[in-house]
């Protein structure tokens, strides 16, 4: 994790506002929180799961892992709202656009907004990028089963 961040959420934190445990929790941070908006961060070390054949010569983050780790970012942002019962799921991605590689070492920043709720019914814009340059960019829908 970036020295020069502030930290809004630990670990601790994270963990108490959504089910996912390693190896799956993909959100090291939460660096801002408001109602509709939160930055989360993750740093992807040699050592996690995916890289051993993703690809064992030169590995890079599988684009689903890059969008579960926005969507988790979501997640945690819904879990402001108290009404809610049961788990955060996702129900649909749209316009989903990889624009960089992300690499073992790399820091990845995940920016999502809520744009839309209606019911349990969650819509959501994500931004992730790396070193301030776009990495992937997508919409997506949660709801709570």
């Amino acid at each position: 994790m970036s020295s020069d961040r502030t930290v809004v959420m630990d670990q601790a934190a994270i963990q108490a506002a959504i089910p996912h445990r390693p190896p799956m929790l993909l959100v090291d941070a939460v660096l801002e929180k408001t109602d509709s908006r939160i930055v989360c961060e993750k740093t992807f070390h040699a050592t996690e799961f995916f890289f051993q054949g993703h690809y064992p010569d030169k590995p890079i983050v599988p684009g689903i892992i890059l969008c579960e780790f926005g969507m988790q970012s979501g997640a945690i942002l819904l879990s402001q709202f108290t009404d809610l019962q049961g788990t955060p799921v996702a129900t649909r991605m749209n316009d989903v656009r990889f624009k960089r590689m992300v690499q073992p070492g790399d820091t990845v920043l995940a920016e999502i907004e809520l744009s839309e709720r209606l019911a349990n019914a969650f819509f959501m814009n994500g931004k992730l990028t790396v070193d301030s340059k776009l990495a992937m960019r997508f919409e997506f829908a949660c709801t709570v089963a």
